[in-house]
This record gives C-alpha cells, sequence and structure tokens, in this order.
C-alpha cells in the first residue's frame, strides 16, 4: 500500500480549505490475477464453489459471497477506483469491462467457458431506478439537453444474457426496490418469464437489510433465481444493530472548526464492546484505518451543536440556514446513536450533512461509514478519501450480501428442477380459469376480451362486487359507445348500483378520450384511481392493481394473513406482480385475481371452487 500526498486550496466560498485528501494506493491480493492469468487461476480452484460479480463496485456483494461460502472468479466493473479496491481484497480477477458492450461481454463469457460458474451475482446500476436518480436525470434533461433514454436502465438486459450464456446454477441480483415499484414490477416480471424459460425457479422480495444485523435504514429488492430446486429458504431475522452498537467503540475525534478531522491511521484506545464491534474488528490488528472526515465550517460547527437527533433543518435559526428550508426539509441530520442510521448512499461523497455524528460536532468518517455498510475495518478503499465514500455509498452492505446468499446455497443431490416452477404453474393455472370466466354470460365483462366494448368495462370497474346474474341486462344496455341513450339505458337497468353508476358514468358521457386513459378518468372525470386503473386492465394494458380484492388473492398464495396491511404498497404489490407475470397474457390474470378476490378468495374464503387450490398455502380443505 502507498499513500500519495493531500493537496489543499483555499476557498471562500466553501468557508472552509479544499483538501484533496491522500491518496490511497493498495496493492492487489495475494491470490488476485490479472484477466490474461484466470485460466491458470480457474485450474488452481476447480474444486471452489466460483462466483461472478457484475456490477462488482468495491466488492459488498462479493464479501457476502464469500461470507456464505463462494470463491470470487471473476468481478467486473468500469469503475477504476472501485476494481482497485475489489483487487485488494478479492481473489480472483477484477476486470474493467463496459457490460453494455456486446463484445465485451463476449470477452467475459468466452473466459469462462470452460469453468462451472456456480452462482452469478449482481445489482446494474441502480440510479435511472430511483427516485433521486430520476429526479437528476430529469434536471440533466431540463438543463444540459442530456439523452432522455438513460441507457444504465436496459443494463439489467447485459445482466440477463451473461447469465443465460454462462448458466450458473443460482443467480443473486440486487437493486433499489424503485427497480419494481417504478414499473409495476414490469422489468422483475420479465425477468422471471426468462428465467423460467431457462428452467429456473425465482423469487424476488424488497428486503430490510437492518433484518440482517445492517445498522441502518436500507430497503432492497433481491432478486434470487437457481435451477436446483424450487425453494428459496430465506433466513431469519436478526436482533437489530443500533447504529452505537455499530461505531461505539471508534475513538472520538479533536473537532475544531476549519483543521483535519481524525487520520489515515490511529490506535483503536479502546475494546470492542458489542457482538458487532468484536466481529468488525476480527483480524484487525491494533491500527485503524481510515477513521477521518471532512473539515467543519464554523457556521455549521454552530448549527451542528444546537442539533439533536430530532432537529429539521427548517428547525435551525434561518439566519444559520445555508439553503432554502422548503426545498432542502431534511438537508442536516444528527444520527441517534439509539437507532438506526439513514441509508448511506453515494451522495455522502459529495458532503455528509445527512450524516452527523450522534454526539461530536462533525460528520462521519468513512470507517464509520464503512462499519455502518457492514465492510470490516480490515477492509481497505483505494483512492481519495470522496473515492472511498463513493464506493461505500455504492455498495451492498456484505452482511446482507450473505444473508441472501444462503438462500441459494446447493443442496446435495439436485441438479435441476424437472417440471415447470411453482409460479409458472400457477399462473398456467390461472390463465385456464381466465379462459373458462370469458366463457361466463357476467364474469366475462370483468376480463379484457375482443368483444367486451369500453362501456361495459367500465361499468364493470364502477361496479365492483361480486358478479351477479341481475347484473347480465346491466352490461347488455352498456354495448357500444356510450352516449345519452345508452347512459340512460344503463341506469334504467341498474337498480340498487344506479347512484354508483350516475355518479361516474355521467362524467363520461359522450366523451371517449377521458375512457381511453386511466390519468384522465381521474383528473378530468373525477374517478377514483382504483377504478380508473382495474378499467385500463380490463381493457388490456399491463398494469398491476394492487385493490384489496388482489392482495387477499396473492397473500394467501404466499402463505401471509391477508389482514396484514403493512407495506401493502412494496411487498403486496410484488406478491400480486408474481402471480400476474409476464406477457400477453399479463392484463387477464391481473383482471382474475380481482375476480377472484371478490368471488371465492373472499373473507371466508371458498377453497373448493378455487382454480389456485393446489397451489396455495393457505387453502383450506
Amino acid at each position: 500500500m502507498s499513500i500519495l500526498p493531500a493537496t489543499e486550496v483555499t476557498s471562500r466560498f466553501y468557508g472552509v480549505p479544499l483538501q484533496r485528501s491522500a491518496r490511497v494506493e493498495l496493492a492487489p491480493h495475494d491470490d488476485s490475477c490479472d484477466f490474461d492469468e484466470l485460466g491458470a487461476w480457474l485450474t488452481a480452484h476447480r474444486g471452489d464453489r466460483l462466483a461472478v460479480d457484475l456490477f462488482s463496485g468495491a466488492g459488498g456483494l462479493s464479501h457476502g459471497l464469500i461470507d456464505a461460502g463462494w470463491t470470487t472468479a471473476v468481478a467486473v466493473d468500469n469503475d477504476e477506483r472501485a476494481l482497485q479496491t475489489h483487487r485488494a481484497n478479492f481473489p480472483g480477477a477484477s476486470v474493467g469491462l463496459d457490460l453494455g458492450s456486446s463484445d465485451d461481454r463476449d470477452i467475459l463469457v468466452d473466459a469462462l467457458k470452460d469453468a462451472t460458474i456456480d452462482l452469478v451475482a449482481g445489482g446494474p446500476p441502480c440510479q435511472p431506478f430511483s427516485r433521486a436518480g430520476r429526479s437528476k436525470i430529469r434536471s440533466l434533461v431540463d438543463r444540459a439537453g442530456r439523452d432522455p433514454r438513460d441507457r444504465r436502465k436496459e443494463l439489467w438486459a447485459a445482466y440477463m444474457d451473461v447469465v443465460t450464456r454462462l448458466r450458473p446454477r443460482a443467480v443473486i441480483m440486487e437493486n433499489v426496490p424503485d427497480m419494481g415499484l417504478s414499473d409495476d414490477f414490469r422489468v422483475l416480471r420479465v425477468m422471471e418469464s426468462r428465467f423460467e424459460a431457462l428452467g429456473y425457479a425465482t423469487d424476488y422480495r424488497i428486503v430490510e437489510a437492518w433484518r440482517y444485523g445492517v445498522p441502518q435504514h436500507r430497503r432492497r429488492l433481491i432478486l434470487l433465481a437457481r435451477r436446483d430446486i424450487d425453494r428459496f429458504d430465506w433466513p431469519k431475522a436478526t436482533s437489530q444493530t443500533t447504529l452505537g452498537d455499530a461505531i461505539g467503540d471508534l475513538p472520538p475525534l479533536e473537532v475544531t472548526p476549519l483543521e483535519a478531522i481524525g487520520a489515515a491511521a490511529m490506535g483503536y484506545r479502546g475494546p470492542a464492546t458489542t457482538p458487532f464491534q468484536k466481529l468488525m474488528r476480527r483480524g484487525a490488528g491494533p491500527t485503524l484505518h481510515d477513521h477521518h472526515t471532512r473539515r467543519v465550517r464554523v457556521d455549521d460547527h454552530d448549527v451542528f451543536a444546537s442539533m439533536t437527533t430530532t432537529t429539521l433543518y427548517s428547525d435551525i435559526e434561518e439566519s444559520k440556514r445555508r439553503y432554502a428550508a422548503d426545498t432542502f426539509r431534511d438537508k442536516y441530520k444528527r444520527l441517534d446513536a439509539n437507532g438506526l442510521s439513514r441509508t448511506i448512499t453515494a451522495h455522502i461523497a459529495k458532503d455528509g450533512y445527512w450524516y452527523i455524528h450522534p454526539h461530536q460536532h462533525r460528520t462521519i468518517t468513512v470507517r464509520e461509514a464503512a462499519r455502518v455498510q457492514t465492510f470490516p475495518d480490515t477492509f481497505r478503499f483505494a483512492g481519495t478519501r470522496s473515492d472511498a465514500f463513493k464506493q461505500i455509498g455504492n455498495a451492498v452492505p456484505p452482511m446482507l450480501g450473505a444473508a441472501v446468499a444462503r438462500a441459494v446455497l446447493p443442496v446435495e443431490g439436485r441438479a435441476t428442477i424437472g417440471d415447470l416452477p411453482h409460479w409458472a404453474c400457477t399462473r398456467k393455472a390461472l390463465d385456464l380459469w381466465v379462459g373458462e370466466q370469458q366463457k361466463d354470460p357476467v364474469a366475462k365483462y370483468y376480463l379484457p376480451g375482443p368483444r367486451i366494448s369500453v362501456t361495459q368495462h367500465a361499468v364493470a370497474s364502477v361496479l365492483g362486487g361480486a358478479p351477479r346474474d341481475a347484473l347480465q341486462s346491466v352490461f347488455g344496455a352498456a354495448y357500444g359507445p356510450l352516449d345519452a341513450e345508452r347512459f340512460l339505458a344503463i341506469l334504467a337497468r341498474a337498480g340498487s348500483s344506479r347512484r354508483r353508476l350516475e355518479g361516474r358514468l355521467e362524467q363520461v358521457v359522450g366523451r371517449p378520450e377521458l375512457l381511453a386513459d386511466p390519468v384522465n378518468l381521474v383528473d378530468a372525470a373525477g374517478w377514483g384511481k382504483s377504478e380508473a386503473m382495474l378499467l385500463a386492465v380490463m381493457r388490456g394494458v399491463d398494469l398491476i392493481w394492487s385493490g384489496s380484492p388482489a392482495q387477499r388473492v396473492a397473500s394467501r398464495m404466499h402463505g401471509q394473513d391477508p389482514s396484514n396491511t403493512v407495506n401493502r404498497q412494496t411487498d403486496g404489490r410484488a406478491r400480486i406482480a408474481r402471480l400476474v407475470g409476464a406477457g400477453d397474457g399479463a392484463a387477464a390474470r391481473m383482471a382474475a385475481l380481482r375476480l377472484l378476490g371478490v368471488t371465492t378468495c373472499v373473507s371466508d374464503p371458498l377453497c373448493g371452487s378455487c382454480p389456485l387450490k393446489e397451489f396455495c398455502p393457505s387453502s383450506k380443505p
């Protein structure tokens, strides 16, 4: 290891001397190799359970894989600093390739053609999927003329291409929850269908990292696939690790405004007192590395001193604010030693105001950020302090990586799933039921169909409840465009549903353009969002409709209590997406789940007549 000296420039604008910190250069791991030496390395490791880490960054996921029993053969990224970090901490080859390039993917696959790769893991760049990332991209499009098509969002397809050609036994993909939530899980559903076509069973869910010992609020979307068995034994949650549990043993630092804080190397000064601290310090020796952070402005020091863990930026005295409180409502955040840290993100490389130390008037250090991400103290980061912060913020927490990896550990004596995976069989049964219901004189109006008018579907979306024979005449009157005459004919036959239909349909009489777009129905016609989205589904639009009937079916199909309303818009929608799948039949399956939820899978379910009873763990005899 070598350290290149820091450089410093005084700036009135920033209020502190601008310091480009010392740049850390790390020597390669003893068992690492250059890419052109990979063949010999693979021969030497022929008996190992080998993994490939795509979009590896500094190697948080690689670390988790090793903790769970794999050996990383190849890690691929295009950030040279992150690759140097990976090369210093892990065996195998850490390779700079552009996975968006088919030529570079060919190079990677060709280098591994004679190897048995047990696992492919990775996290395609997540910024285009995250809320913050999408906001930043929109800003760049508006102000700088950037191409609005962010090609990083397509790298999941490059990831799938490598998996398809390497055909590992198991797969792990990690990303932000918005990869699913932002597009109704469409990318995940397409990936799942492709995996199933290759003979893999799949599972995906949104995971809270703190449940696996990570001391921060960090939610991640995890996709797993395997082709040995059709089962995923996700590990049980562990006890919560607080921020104090994680960093309480690290030495307090002298904090003087405008002066350097911490050092690249120092002693620990005290024992580890929690199991987490002892785990982080295992093998580290007497020297603590990277316990340093940015200098503090004089005015920021005064503000930090006035803050508690509950102080909002808008609570700070107006004369001491440097940012608009209405725009930057949570610009500063003092962390709570007795709780979880807020999510460590790559933005910490820009400033640390979201991560003010619980007790000291400064932002957290590189080593404290690494601890919050569960990197052990033996793990070093190449580059400057900002490089290290960026690598830490972009990483998968190793403890989360190890937990999800254990869900796809190999099972002795099983080489292939054999029949269709569980969820593919479930969707097939749902498709058959859809075909039967499309022949029913009333149920057919609640499903996509070529001979159902938009008016009939509009009536079905408004009526909501279970189809009844008495409604057949209402649907008959609704055939064709919704003009004034047809509107009156529908109301004349509506009976007890007249008032509800009148309140919705009168807004769209003679206005077919409103019925063509659910946004129009909500904004211009005053429909409820659920009704409008349901109409779109019945018209064949591929959406996830997360109303209570569909949530009830999906919960029971996943062995969950349907009365539990926690995270319905995240985990609940993910469960629905598993049943809906992808392809031409997705909208029909979505409408069918809603129909099942109002006719069969009701509060007191009629399991005997349910087409999915064979696959439902909650089914009653």
